[in-house]
């Protein structure tokens, strides 16, 4: 492969914000290797054929990000089976053979974000809460779970979309409403924010924190700002805290590692450069 000029991207529709090419083409360089990242911007209509364009190209494969990444599944040859209880895929590896394989590396990236801030985490430590029931609380209930997670409190503006989720999930996840939100808190040992509230242009994260232990890793799934308004509050009463920036970083290194074949590391220098753009 060292003499072998690889290239990958990732696809959304918009793109233009997407951190992804400045982290992998950061790697491509640190490691010395020979290829590029790319943004492509794809209207969801022109899915299909950017997908099945993907080979003809010699792309090694590709990022799928928001709003393709339920879709882009119906045209890959294989899909990983987290991927597929995830219902979602975030990359996209084409075997030497020009097979389609799907994976979703979200719930890694947040695992590992979680470890990085705390190296003795663990899932099963005490109750969790999850906000929100999208895609990125899909990911990150069924990392929990597979971690070990004994009970996940999951808390939806639109409590049918929770209990849909906890429904297919098992017993290990409990749905509680909105208005209940603030109690919520009381006795857990990890409460992860995966709503859009809190991030630049949204209202804030409606939420009390005189329930939550000072002894809870408090994890917010946004990146833009780097500490929500939440993670502030939390941070300020002695809360450990984790924002998005890792599990954006950490994702990223199982699809470079099928790509390139390095797995690569997320250094200070790496996050310095992608800090320089927030």
């Amino acid at each position: 492969m060292a003499n072998k000029y690889v290239m990958a991207g990732v696809m959304g529709w918009p793109v233009a914000h997407s951190r992804s090419p400045l982290i992998h083409n950061h790697w491509i360089q640190h490691y010395g290797l020979q290829g590029s990242y790319g943004l492509f911007a794809v209207q969801p209509a022109r899915l299909e054929d950017a997908i099945r364009g993907l080979r003809a190209l010699g792309l090694a494969g590709c990022n799928v990000t928001i709003p393709h990444k339920v879709q882009a599944m119906q045209w890959m040859d294989v899909v990983d089976p987290l991927a597929l209880r995830m219902g979602a895929i975030n990359t996209v590896v084409v075997t030497p053979e020009g097979a389609l394989h799907g994976y979703n590396n979200d719930g890694f990236g947040f695992i590992q974000s979680l470890r990085d801030a705390q190296s003795d985490w663990r899932a099963d430590r005490g109750p969790i809460t999850v906000l929100g029931a999208g895609g990125a609380a899909r990911a990150v209930v069924l990392s929990l779970l597979d971690q070990g997670a004994t009970e996940i409190r999951l808390i939806n503006r639109t409590r049918a979309r929770a209990q849909a989720m906890a429904d297919e999930f098992g017993a290990g996840v409990q749905v509680l409403d909105w208005s209940e939100r603030h109690e919520a808190l009381d006795g857990i040992a990890l409460m992860v924010n995966t709503t859009n509230q809190g991030m630049h242009g949204e209202p804030n994260l409606d939420i009390r924190l005189d329930h939550l232990p000072r002894t809870a890793l408090v994890c917010d799934a946004i990146y833009i700002p780097l500490e929500t308004p939440l993670l502030r509050e939390a941070r300020l009463r002695g809360n450990n805290t984790v924002n998005g920036l890792g599990m954006l970083l950490n994702q990223a290194r199982p699809a470079f590692n099928a790509w390139f074949g390095v797995m690569p590391e997320v250094t200070p220098a790496l996050r310095q450069a992608i800090l320089a753009t927030l």
